[in-house]
């Protein structure tokens, strides 16, 4: 599968710490194995929790684009 990423969701994983930011991207390489749900009202849109973080991503045939990787607290916000 291919996987791609939008300008907002560099912008957010430039901006972790080392050690958070190898983690993201491993387990992001691993999609769509790990702590995956699909999010409600949406037809394609799902979470992977990495720890304290999420990745909100879209799926589709042979592509996931990586939407945003946000804290728990602020990540359904923007969803």
């Amino acid at each position: 599968m291919k996987i791609t990423y939008d300008k907002i969701a560099i912008k957010h994983i430039k901006q972790l710490d080392r050690t958070t930011k190898e983690r993201v991207l491993e387990a992001v390489l691993k999609l769509p194995q790990g702590d995956v749900i699909k999010l409600k009202g949406f037809e394609n849109r799902y979470r992977l929790r990495i720890g304290n973080f999420r990745v909100i991503y879209n799926k589709y045939e042979n592509e996931i684009v990586i939407a945003d990787c946000l804290p728990r607290g602020e990540a359904y916000k923007r969803s």
